[in-house]
């Protein structure tokens, strides 16, 4: 049995050791939690439901207000044309997630959901940030758990971690000042854990949080976990800054280094040791430190990503075939697994000799 590290620890570890201990380190707890070497990913798309937000994120370059020309809330039917083509590629998931759209309430939700559960009963529903979840409450004049509740009863399966950014009130008052607190966050998440609705937890790093932050965000995290035990992954991922007001603001603002971001997912690994999977953030770290990252602890690609608006409008642009997925995973003698949304192994890929 291992023993925990510490706030202290972990601090100590992220500023101090050696980068290859460290890989070493999370590598170990890995394969304690993944003895097989099974590395897995997701077939799935992300759909953005409208771009209308009010929250007006100073890290975004995605939103609009309801009165800009390029603002707009996707039909049903242009919903169902996206997935479509995500059937016709082996997809079994939609990452669903929207602006925080100022006007529409639990109804249109409900309708929404119940019309892709029941049209695609294949598709896993994975969607709603906590601070959506929030705001349809409040605009409907209903709790987060009825919210959570109506949702889960049209087909809504699990619920992903974004919007929880740094979970420190000082930096969300700075880059997101109108952004639910990091209390409400976890609030939200141990609601939803309490209705059997799994989520997932995330991190974005590199704006004007310090180390301490980010060890008590992981921090929040675990103890959460181990009241509920309700999340299945965390996924981190650096700031993109291109586009954003925060960047035209603090334009001396360092991008955080590969090297960073190896070094933060390895203590992730070895302090969050209760949450089972941690994902590779490739999108934002290119596909050679994606793949790295299976060497500092992560397990899972996470999604081959066929339609990613969000973070592409802030300046990251990597894609990923399934191919290359499989062949970056077995290039460091690793077995390559689909996976669904719970993470249950859907088929294996032999490796090419």
């Amino acid at each position: 049995m291992h023993t925990r590290l510490t706030k202290e620890e972990a601090l100590d570890l992220m500023k101090n050791a050696d980068l290859n201990t460290l890989g070493r380190m999370a590598s170990a707890r890995k394969k304690e939690l993944h003895p097989k070497g099974i590395t897995t990913f997701v077939i799935d798309r992300n759909i953005n439901y409208t771009n209308i937000c009010w929250v007006d994120c100073k890290f975004c370059a995605f939103y609009r207000h309801e009165k800009d020309a390029d603002a707009y809330v996707l039909t049903f039917e242009e919903i169902d044309a996206k997935i479509d083509e995500l059937l016709e590629i082996g997809g079994t998931q939609i990452l669903f997630q929207g602006g925080v759209h100022p006007k529409l309430k639990i109804a249109w939700y409900e309708d929404l959901v119940e019309h892709i559960h029941v049209k695609y009963p294949s598709i896993t529903i994975h969607g709603f940030s906590s601070i959506e979840l929030d705001f349809i409450a409040k605009v409907s004049r209903i709790t987060i758990e009825e919210v959570l509740t109506r949702l889960k009863a049209k087909g809504l399966a699990s619920i992903p971690g974004a919007g929880a950014e740094i979970l420190s009130d000082r930096v969300r008052d700075i880059i997101a000042p109108k952004k639910i607190d990091a209390e409400v966050w976890v609030n939200v998440h141990r609601q939803a854990h309490k209705l059997d609705i799994m989520s997932t937890a995330t991190m974005m790093y590199g704006t004007v949080e310090s180390d301490e932050d980010i060890i008590n965000h992981f921090d929040m995290i675990r103890n959460l976990q181990d009241e509920t035990g309700g999340f299945r992954a965390f996924i981190m991922w650096s700031f993109q800054g291109k586009n954003t007001e925060l960047l035209a603001r603090i334009p001396d603002m360092e991008k955080p280094s590969s090297n960073r971001y190896l070094r933060l997912l390895a203590v992730a690994r070895l302090y969050l040791d209760n949450v089972p999977n941690i994902q590779s953030s490739w999108v934002t770290q290119g596909p050679y430190i994606g793949q790295m990252a299976l060497r500092f602890g992560a397990n899972d690609l996470g999604s081959t990503m066929m339609e990613e608006n969000v973070v592409s409008s802030a300046g990251a642009a990597y894609s990923m075939a399934k191919e290359e997925m499989i062949h970056l995973i077995q290039d460091i003698g690793e077995i390559a697994a689909r996976r669904n949304t719970a993470y249950e192994t859907l088929e294996f890929f032999e490796c090419a000799q």
